[in-house]
């Protein structure tokens, strides 16, 4: 079983930065790549950044240059720096992790940017 706990989230100004953590505990065997997704009220959750095991990163185009995702593969904690943020990247965010069996989710954390 794997539990996933998100924070860091708040309210910020256009322009302004955050930075959100993921905390993994459970039973992990071994690095499983990790993720970030938001969704917004009415829409779809779409992935914003990824890690793979091997330490590999994807994002979304709408993120890209402006988001970083990192791991501390002591702490199993995932990391999302959120730079030069916009109103648009108003969400929930949710950390994800894949397993063998299944994927796990975290409960999200709010993100609000104000313009």
């Amino acid at each position: 079983q794997v539990q996933l706990v998100e924070s860091g989230g708040g309210l910020v100004q256009a322009g302004g930065s955050l930075r959100l953590s993921c905390v993994a505990s459970g039973t992990i065997f071994s690095i499983r790549p990790m993720s970030w997704y938001r969704q917004a009220p009415g829409e779809q959750r779409e992935l914003v950044a990824a890690i793979g095991g091997g330490g590999t990163t994807n994002y979304a185009d709408s993120v890209k240059g402006r988001f970083t995702i990192s791991r501390d593969s002591a702490k199993n904690t995932v990391y999302l720096q959120m730079n030069s943020l916009k109103p648009e990247d108003t969400a929930v965010y949710y950390c994800k992790i894949v397993t063998t069996l299944r994927d796990y989710w975290g409960q999200g954390t709010q993100v609000t940017v104000s313009s």
